[in-house]
């Protein structure tokens, strides 16, 4: 079982029943190994600790940052954002409502976890920014943009997670938000 392929999903299946079981603060990195049949040295070559398996790497922001400088030139800005947030809801959230919502319960239960939240958010801000200046928005624009680019994520994330499994899709989620924007910020 020990050498079983696919330790890091394991890993994370394991923390999360722990983390959803008895919480975050309570769960230990030995008991997250001895659910998921691995050794505690085989956790930390996956993570450095057991807030990494909530916040693993940062796919997110660089690819977000890959997708803006994509973008083809022609297109609007906020389109821009519609267009990333549709992809990145297409490939890392719409089939994992499930774990996606246990997984903001988690964050919101903890200060630490918050924190760490806040913090990954501005990572993607950061690159986004990055990102849009480089498509040639001024940096004042830039930072608008991604601000408002991720602003619109946290509360699609939140809004869907919170909802009915299956109700809508995390694109349609994010439309709807886009669709409450006041005018000026529409396209």
């Amino acid at each position: 079982m020990r050498w079983a392929p696919d330790a890091r999903g394991r890993l994370e299946r394991a923390a999360f029943e722990l983390f959803a079981e008895q919480g975050f603060a309570a769960t230990t990195v030995p008991q997250i190994t001895a659910r998921a049949g691995l050794t505690t040295r085989t956790f930390f070559r996956h993570f450095a600790d057991k807030r990494e398996v909530v916040f693993a790497g940062d796919e997110i922001p660089t690819t977000a940052a890959r997708l803006i400088a994509e973008a083809p030139a022609d297109v609007e800005p906020v389109e821009v954002i519609r267009r990333v947030l549709h992809q990145v809801a297409a490939a890392r959230f719409d089939d994992n409502h499930a774990q996606t919502a246990a997984w903001r319960r988690i964050v919101e239960s903890n200060d630490e976890l918050r924190d760490r939240d806040a913090r990954k958010r501005a990572d993607l801000v950061r690159a986004a920014r990055g990102a849009f200046v480089e498509r040639g928005e001024t940096p004042l624009q830039a930072a608008v943009l991604a601000e408002l680019g991720v602003l619109v994520f946290q509360v699609a994330l939140d809004t869907w997670a919170g909802a009915e499994p299956g109700s809508r899709s995390m694109s349609a989620t994010i439309d709807e938000v886009l669709a409450a924007l006041p005018l000026a910020a529409r396209p």
